[in-house]
């Protein structure tokens, strides 16, 4: 084991002990499904209740379904859609478009997923329609490849906030973009923490801004999860785990569950890997 793994360990570790109460372990469960294209799953959404997800992938799928639990645990997945993303011309998505890492839904059934590669927004008035252009900010053309466009959610007002998982610069704070009235702002900057690059957000219940967080050792991933108001002040860090305590957590949800905790319910992007797996973790934030 080489030194510098060991000192990567040694920094997961404090901020873990010291913040070990403020999002409790609830449960985890390993996603199973038939088709030889289920994997690579990046942006994540759930119902209010936590119920109903929807996932899409880094090949241009989006799968839906139900997530059971027993006595307040994760217990089943129950897929029942696995759907082949439309291009803006209604042809299934190229592989070179394909790579969808963020995902936001609006209570309409409204439909927003950011890809890399290309980098940009596409949204959907259902999850069979055909793909439509979002407007792009300038700075979008300017990302890295492999590190755009990895985070999306949606706040109360409908708004669209969209977050790169690269910023630049190890000094530079992320951006964030927010969509509303059919123009593109910088409303707020999150600061750069340590080795963490932002891969997941939602707007939780509170209406506060949840951010998903992974840093990868060269060997395993560790993740945390920060949350800032929606003017990225009162930054809070909420989880960070060890690595190897889950795979390569890459999506987010926050919702409140029916005792009135907000519960993370994160994916694994398994990368298509036969030593990695698809998982569904969660967590319950302790005020």
């Amino acid at each position: 084991m080489s030194l510098r793994f060991l000192a990567t360990l040694a920094v997961a570790l404090l901020p873990t002990l010291a913040l070990a109460d403020q999002a409790v372990f609830s449960g985890r469960l390993t996603l199973v499904h038939p088709s030889d294209a289920f994997g690579g799953l990046s942006g994540f959404d759930l119902s209010p209740d936590g119920t109903r997800f929807s996932v899409v992938s880094d090949r241009g799928r989006l799968f839906q379904g139900q997530l059971l639990r027993e006595n307040g645990k994760l217990s089943e997945a129950r897929f029942n859609a696995d759907i082949s993303l439309r291009d803006t011309d209604n042809q299934t998505v190229s592989k070179f478009l394909s790579d969808a890492e963020g995902l936001a839904i609006r209570p309409d059934g409204r439909i927003f997923i950011s890809f890399e590669q290309y980098h940009r927004i596409w949204t959907y008035s259902a999850p069979t329609s055909q793909a439509a252009w979002l407007p792009r900010h300038p700075d979008f053309k300017t990302m890295q490849d492999n590190s755009s466009l990895e985070a999306l959610a949606i706040d109360a007002r409908g708004r669209l906030y969209a977050i790169p998982e690269r910023s630049g610069d190890l000094n530079r704070p992320f951006p964030v973009y927010r969509y509303s009235r059919g123009a593109w702002s910088i409303p707020f900057t999150l600061p750069r923490r340590d080795h963490f690059l932002p891969v997941g957000a939602d707007i939780g219940p509170d209406g506060k801004l949840y951010l998903l967080e992974r840093h990868f050792t060269g060997l395993a991933f560790a993740s945390r999860v920060r949350r800032f108001d929606l003017d990225g002040g009162n930054e809070q860090t909420l989880l960070t785990t060890l690595p190897r305590k889950h795979d390569n957590l890459e999506g987010l949800a926050v919702w409140r569950d029916q005792a009135g905790q907000i519960r993370l319910t994160m994916v694994s992007d398994n990368n298509f890997r036969f030593f990695q797996i698809s998982e569904v973790v969660e967590y319950r934030v302790v005020d």
